[in-house]
């Protein structure tokens, strides 16, 4: 699944990058290459008013970073690839704009609200334990037994049943 993006749409939406840095698009292309790596998912974000507009060469294997060019905006250049997509059950187009998800709805696309994304980013990833973590560990008298045979003190597992 690949996340088209409205970069500049959903940088409003996060408590931690503001549209007055001048690194904000670099900040978000971080972001989002963590949530990749920690969800398996591509992303294709797209900016408005880049000099020279088309593909950064911020993009990694897993995030496409596009810069609208000219007079063009963001707006624009997603609903020309919303259009242009072949495989639409792919693809969530991530949006602020009505018209844009609209489009994409019509298309028959999956949409998220920026600020649903915005959410989605800052989640935490789940922890996995690791069974060697556990604390709680339940073995059977028969389990014990073989691990005293293995790794035990010498005695057999009779012996070693009278002793508890």
């Amino acid at each position: 699944m690949t996340y088209m993006i409205d970069g500049h749409n959903l940088i409003g939406k996060l408590p931690d990058i503001s549209l007055d840095d001048p690194n904000d698009e670099a900040l978000l292309v971080q972001k989002l290459n963590g949530f990749s790596a920690r969800t398996g998912k591509t992303c294709l974000v797209v900016f408005d008013h880049g000099l020279p507009g088309g593909s950064s060469r911020m993009s990694t294997r897993n995030v496409q970073v596009v810069f609208a060019s000219g007079r063009s905006s963001a707006d624009r250049v997603m609903v020309e690839r919303i259009y242009k997509i072949q495989d639409i059950k792919g693809w969530v187009i991530v949006t602020s704009d009505n018209d844009v998800m609209s489009r994409a709805r019509r298309r028959g696309m999956e949409t998220m609200h920026s600020e649903e994304f915005a959410l989605l980013l800052e989640t935490p990833p789940p922890k996995v334990e690791d069974a060697g973590e556990r604390t709680e560990v339940n073995l059977s008298s028969a389990e014990v037994d073989e691990w005293l045979t293995l790794f035990g003190d010498g005695t057999s597992p009779k012996e070693n049943k009278k002793k508890r």
